[in-house]
């Protein structure tokens, strides 16, 4: 199941964490940084490409979390120090910043930091997330 999958990617400084199933194909990270991510390639994230402050920063951009970073030197995904803000994003997904924790309907809990997209179409067949569908079922909101 893809929502399952979890790969790591490591230039040796730094660790990518890519979850597909919390993609949300934005595709900011490609249009961003096409030298690190590019889905016409496998694998299609390839460390080389950028400067790891480049990689960072475009990961810190993902409005999923579905990309997601560690300094290999930490080796944790510690919490980000902000405020919880709660963002609706235009057509798509209920965008949440900052630290929270989520329990899903058999009851497991997940500790997300920094951006997470939950599902407002209701279409999701990752819920309570966003897994882009939204896009095609033409959700407005």
């Amino acid at each position: 199941m893809e929502k399952d999958i979890t790969k790591k990617y490591s230039n040796g400084d730094v660790t990518v964490v890519w979850q597909p199933g919390l993609c949300i194909h934005s595709a900011l990270c490609f249009h961003g940084l096409p030298g690190v991510f590019d889905p016409r390639k496998r694998p299609w994230v390839t460390l080389e490409g950028g400067k790891t402050d480049e990689i960072v920063a475009q990961v810190n951009k993902c409005p999923s979390g579905a990309l997601t970073y560690y300094r290999n030197s930490e080796m944790t995904n510690p919490a980000v120090d902000i405020e919880t803000i709660v963002e609706v994003s235009p057509n798509g997904p209920l965008l949440v910043y900052g630290n929270i924790k989520i329990k899903d309907a058999e009851g497991n809990e997940t500790i997300k930091n920094k951006v997470t997209a939950l599902c407002r179409c209701g279409q999701s067949a990752n819920k309570p997330y966003c897994d882009g569908t939204h896009r095609k079922v033409g959700f407005e909101g």
